[in-house]
């Protein structure tokens, strides 16, 4: 099979749309954002990204197109290690330029900004339903190392207790509103949630 060259580039904010559109076609919230905010969010984020030595966020072109795209940072490898690792996030490839080698040039990319940093580790993460992703990437040579796991604040809020522990409290009086604030707020939604409409 013939395979047209792949062209990998830092993505400019002129390409915000087609990137909302590629994380965003794997669902949840980034699907159902439209509309001309989160277009200049994005396209402001690309713009703050590329004026940043430690990240960039990739694009591959197939005939001029956008066919896939990854973030990259470099960060300490845990609050305790001075020494950093190439995060790389948000690996994507739309299906219908799949197995035409956006991936490994994507790789290639990555590999190649770490070793012009002189960074010796790349971590990556991938979502847990994608069993293709994450095939992938073990035949690369990543090994699980840990689970991701994200929740809203909201409902991580929710399931806290109201009363802060006394070993977090600074200040007894402050806490005790905050809670009872909370609290009081969190009673209210669910009061809208069961309303019916």
């Amino acid at each position: 099979m013939w395979r047209q060259p792949v062209l990998v580039e830092e993505a400019s904010p002129e390409d915000a749309a087609v990137l909302l559109e590629l994380w965003g076609g794997s669902g949840g919230r980034l699907e159902r954002m439209a509309g001309p905010k989160p277009l200049r969010d994005a396209a402001a984020s690309l713009a703050r990204i590329a004026a940043d030595a430690d990240q960039r966020l990739l694009v591959a072109r197939v005939d001029g197109r956008v066919a896939g795209a990854v973030h990259l940072s470099r960060a300490p490898l845990s609050p305790l290690h001075s020494e950093c690792g190439v995060h790389m996030l948000h690996l994507h490839v739309l299906e219908e330029f799949r197995k035409l080698g956006v991936g490994m040039a994507l790789m290639e990319a990555t590999v190649t900004w770490a070793e012009e940093k002189d960074i010796s580790h790349v971590l990556t993460a991938a979502s847990v339903s994608s069993r293709d992703a994450n095939r992938y990437l073990a035949r690369l040579g990543f090994g699980q190392i840990a689970v991701v796991r994200g929740t809203t604040t909201a409902a991580l809020r929710a399931k806290l207790p109201v009363e802060t522990p006394a070993v977090a409290r600074a200040d007894r009086r402050s806490h005790r509103n905050v809670g009872h604030v909370l609290a009081k707020r969190r009673s209210m939604r669910r009061a809208e949630q069961t309303r019916p409409t």
